[in-house]
């Protein structure tokens, strides 16, 4: 049996008392590389903060398996780009949690850090202050920190957003690198086709598990019916709801909605909400 890497057992998390993600259960395998996918307002974010503590849940719990290190990267429009910093100092920030906020950094570190630049294509960029660096360059400065972290579980929110194809690519291949390391990574996701060609499992959302599994399994059309459907369902003030309605609470009088939509639908059904 594949070692767990996160366990969620009826896993509620939400804002106030508006769930956002609604009894989830299952298992992330130590090694595997999952795709997080669904409409703006699915559950994705919410589940990443969910799973390294920024959230706490309103019911259920989220198991880590004992001694793996989380490297989190959240979403650009949550980082302030205006902080007087530089490259190097943002990388170096992945040290922490082995050196603390105060610790010196050894020549060891220093090398850790020009290598990881370097893995990224920033070379020679340690001194470029972030207010100059492009969408592309400061997810690459990202990536290099969530590197030097050296993490077992890898979380990455919207990764390749308002970044060019070639970054993209890139990204891509680092996010393979770790792989085949073995880590465990999770990544939310819009692009299905990227999805489709790049990661071996998905998680798909409504607010709830609509499907968990093989890719191309996860993404058929039926499960994106579905998902499109269970969306369409929740309303922003829906009450929480307890473990017996859960199942069946919000799928009534929906009916109308039953209509087949292209896999590719749920990409577009993105609003102003977050996800």
């Amino acid at each position: 049996m594949d070692q767990a890497c996160l366990t969620f057992r009826d896993l509620t998390l939400g804002y106030g008392s508006h769930p956002a993600v609604h009894h989830l259960d299952g298992v992330v395998r130590r090694g595997s590389l999952t795709a997080v996918v669904g409409a703006n307002g699915s559950g994705k974010s919410t589940l990443m903060k969910g799973i390294v503590g920024a959230l706490k849940p309103m019911a259920g719990t989220v198991t880590k398996a004992d001694g793996v290190r989380i490297a989190y990267l959240p979403q650009q429009s949550e980082l302030d780009r205006s902080f007087p910093a530089r490259v190097v100092d943002l990388v170096s920030l992945g040290l922490w949690p082995r050196r603390g906020l105060l610790g010196r950094h050894t020549a060891q570190d220093r090398a850790a850090v020009a290598e990881a630049l370097a893995a990224v294509g920033l070379e020679g960029f340690e001194t470029r202050a972030l207010d100059t660096l492009s969408g592309g360059q400061l997810q690459r400065t990202l990536f290099a920190r969530v590197l030097v972290q050296d993490a077992g579980l890898i979380l990455l929110d919207e990764p390749f957003n308002a970044v060019d194809a070639k970054t993209v690519g890139d990204l891509i291949a680092l996010i393979k690198r770790w792989h085949g390391e073995e880590r465990t990574v999770m990544v939310v996701a819009h692009d299905l086709d990227l999805v489709r060609h790049n990661f071996p499992e998905t998680l798909l959302l409504a607010r709830q598990r609509v499907a968990w599994g093989a890719t191309a399994t996860a993404l058929g059309p039926e499960n994106m019916a579905r998902a499109r459907r269970f969306h369409e369902a929740w309303e922003d003030d829906a009450p929480w709801c307890g473990p017996d309605a859960h199942h069946h609470a919000h799928d009534h009088g929906h009916a109308h909605h039953h209509h087949a939509h292209d896999a590719d639908a749920l990409a577009s059904a993105n609003g102003p909400k977050a996800a």
